[in-house]
């Protein structure tokens, strides 16, 4: 997310960025340490209220995910009334959240999606973004549990894998629906060989932050990687 705003910023000339972050602990991707991982953003969420940010986000889809059908509308409340308690009010934007509202914007109301998680979260994953009113025509899950290793899957493997998704059916491509898992380098050569809309969970959380600010999102067709 930071490469991609640092982009965005070269491209426009006329505005710049800081970034300053709190992590929320996880090793292994399953259910018990991404609950233990939620309940650990109130923490975050005190200490970069005392930064000067304009804007939060909560860079994990599944640990959103994971609590429960509309989730990312409790926590971003939540996290932005504990900033103002604190002194310092900002909006906070969710992955989950902005998967669904960035889809919904572009028009992607069947989608495919590729994921790094185990069977039982990428089931999790498909439920919670169908409740949201987007169907899920078809996904591929790596079932890769250790965090560490989700940050190391190669592009290469996510191009290959295109060819398991039902993509001629879909409005859109969801490369990576985890901000975890690197794809932005792989964007524009999804678009390519699909030759459809392509996005991932990192970019959808970075329009939807640059709205945040007020500042005009690109679409995502046009976002060189």
């Amino acid at each position: 997310m930071p490469e991609f705003l640092r982009s965005y910023a070269a491209a426009r000339g006329d505005v710049s960025f800081t970034f300053h972050s709190s992590r929320m602990r996880m090793k292994h991707v399953r259910k018990e340490e991404l609950a233990a991982m939620d309940a650990d953003s109130h923490r975050c969420a005190r200490e970069l209220a005392d930064a000067p940010i304009d804007v939060a986000g909560y860079a994990c889809l599944v640990a959103i995910m994971a609590m429960g059908l509309g989730y990312h509308r409790e926590s971003e409340e939540t996290l932005a009334r504990i900033a103002a308690a604190e002194g310092r009010a900002f909006p906070v934007v969710t992955s989950a959240g902005a998967l669904v509202s960035e889809l919904r914007r572009a028009g992607g109301r069947k989608v495919a999606l590729l994921m790094p998680y185990t069977d039982s979260l990428a089931e999790i994953v498909v439920r919670y973004i169908a409740n949201e009113g987007i169907e899920v025509a078809g996904y591929k899950n790596f079932s890769v549990a250790d965090n560490q290793e989700v940050g190391r899957i190669p592009g290469s493997r996510l191009l290959d894998a295109l060819k398991d998704l039902p993509v001629e059916s879909v409005d859109a491509v969801v490369l990576s629906a985890c901000v975890q898992m690197p794809s932005l380098d792989v964007l524009q050569e999804a678009r390519r060989l699909t030759g459809k809309p392509v996005t991932s969970t990192a970019e959808c959380t970075s329009f939807a932050m640059l709205r945040a600010l007020g500042l005009a999102a690109p679409q995502s067709h046009e976002v060189a990687a």
